[in-house]
């Protein structure tokens, strides 16, 4: 078998790093540290892993499963090699019932050298895999723009399907939890690690700071809020991806539990030493912080990085919408989503705008020193000053 030292006469070396593996991307996330070489077993690399991953700063990503299926047009792995990151496919053929997975030949510390698609951990060949291009990127996009009718249908099919089963629960009277943070009149600003959630809540920090609404952190979305400057009221979620920093910050805690009262979150924020309030509901905790904010009795309802479409929905490992669309048949006019709204407000000053303000300014204290003999005297004083300097 060749060596790595045989290999690199020929062969370019991608990257080498110590190694991260976790089979769920979201704990992955958060143990990655500089330069690591991230190992994961996530099928369709959704947008939200792949910032996670680049913010990580890892030196490249190698997933057991296929990054990119086709299935959909997700933009993962795409912003990966936009990063520059590159990302190692495991070749299909080498999994199979008979050959161990990667995740479980290579463990956390290990040392691994990727040259050309081999893998080499501690110098032995620890697995082939397929680098991803940008041209195999256009390729599946191109596919999945051909299968979108089709994970339409199935999609439309399912939220109808899922509709009639949940609308009893969502359309009747609802629980109420016995919460201290007071709700009834206020604002409540509902946050979800979505899609450009970080710029949608730089742009809404006026809002923010001016309402001082109930600030409600959808797990990972509490996180959010506290890199932002921002400290949540309410944390609401089956909390497997909301970090313990967040969980200890003195917000009261609400765990979303399975309709037959089995709360698994709640396990994780007593070993905390924490309490928390359970709310059993289906859909998804988005939809539970909305409710809760509802009935409750908020004036009005900001939601940021939310889910609202099929793409945001197949990317989280949903396959249909059924619990959301209800909520929001619901909670009506009363909800404002912020989702996105960042992108309404790109625009940069040019030099021409910036000289129109520039003059503009000048004006008033133009009309001041015509009218007032003072402003003239130091206007004139000031200019026999720098009219000294350059001589």
């Amino acid at each position: 078998m060749a060596t790595v030292s045989k290999l690199q006469r020929t062969e370019p070396v991608r990257a080498a790093g110590y190694v991260r593996c976790d089979t769920k991307t979201k704990h992955l996330i958060p143990r990655l540290r500089p330069f690591e070489i991230a190992i994961l077993a996530h099928e369709d690399l959704d947008e939200i892993a792949a910032k996670g991953l680049i913010e990580a700063r890892v030196s490249a990503v190698v997933n057991t499963r296929c990054s990119m299926t086709g299935r959909y047009p997700n933009r993962g792995p795409l912003l990966l090699l936009q990063a520059g990151i590159p990302l190692l496919d495991m070749v299909e053929n080498d999994i199979d019932d008979e050959v161990p997975s990667l995740l479980d030949v290579v463990q956390d510390g290990d040392f691994m050298t990727i040259i050309g698609g081999s893998l080499y951990v501690q110098d032995r060949y620890a697995g082939q895999g397929k680098m991803v291009t940008l041209e195999e990127i256009g390729q599946r996009m191109a596919i999945a723009r051909m299968n979108s009718s089709t994970e339409l249908h199935r999609f439309l099919d399912n939220t109808l399907q899922h509709a009639a089963r949940e609308k009893d629960f969502f359309l009747g009277p609802l629980p109420v939890p016995d919460l201290k943070v007071r709700i009834q009149g206020r604002h409540a600003l509902v946050v979800v690690r979505g899609s450009t959630y970080q710029e949608d809540l730089q742009t809404i920090a006026h809002y923010i700071k001016e309402q001082k609404p109930v600030v409600i952190g959808v797990d990972g979305g509490a996180d959010a809020l506290l890199q932002a400057g921002f400290h949540p009221d309410l944390i609401v979620g089956d909390m497997d991806s909301v970090t313990d920093k967040a969980l200890t910050c003195g917000a009261e805690l609400l765990v979303h539990a399975y309709t037959d009262g089995r709360a698994p979150g709640l396990k994780r924020v007593q070993s905390l030493g924490l309490k928390a309030h359970i709310y059993a509901a289906p859909g998804t905790s988005e939809d539970i912080a909305m409710l809760v904010a509802h009935e409750m009795g908020a004036s009005l309802i900001v939601a940021v990085g939310t889910h609202t479409n099929m793409i945001d929905f197949l990317e989280k490992g949903r396959k249909g919408m059924a619990s959301t669309l209800l909520t929001r048949l619901r909670v009506g006019p009363k909800l404002v989503d912020a989702k996105g709204v960042s992108q309404l407000y790109q625009t940069s000053m040019t030099w021409k705008s910036l000289a129109v303000v520039m003059v503009a300014s000048l004006i008033p204290v133009a009309v001041l020193a015509a009218v007032n003999p003072v402003v003239r005297n130091i206007l004139r004083i000031l200019y026999l000053k720098l009219k000294l300097l350059f001589v």
